[in-house]
């Protein structure tokens, strides 16, 4: 029985550093996003995109037999942070910083 949670935990250990190197390249992506957007002087928020983000996520979520209220809860968590950097861009920008 320990072998088996052993080799459970240690699975759960694997992905959890997959899921951390994964937000970390799309952390790298959207920074560059929203460099791009204070520069070209888009909002930092797209509401129709995250929309579109959120449902497609749904989606997904019910076709991986995952939660639909939990991945929209992520993802919003998520968004919610980019945003927050594409606002700090915009500010650096106009700051000329």
């Amino acid at each position: 029985m320990d072998d088996q949670l052993s080799r459970y935990r240690q699975s759960i250990d694997n992905i959890d550093a997959a899921l951390v190197y994964m937000l970390a390249e799309r952390f790298k992506v959207t920074k560059a996003v929203g460099e791009l957007k204070a520069k070209i002087d888009l909002p930092p928020a797209d509401p129709g995109r995250e929309a579109r983000q959120i449902e497609r996520l749904r989606t997904l979520a019910r076709e991986a037999d995952l939660d639909p209220e939990f991945s929209e809860k992520f993802l919003r968590f998520i968004i919610d942070e980019v945003i927050r950097h594409h606002q700090q861009a915009k500010r650096e920008t106009r700051s000329g910083g």
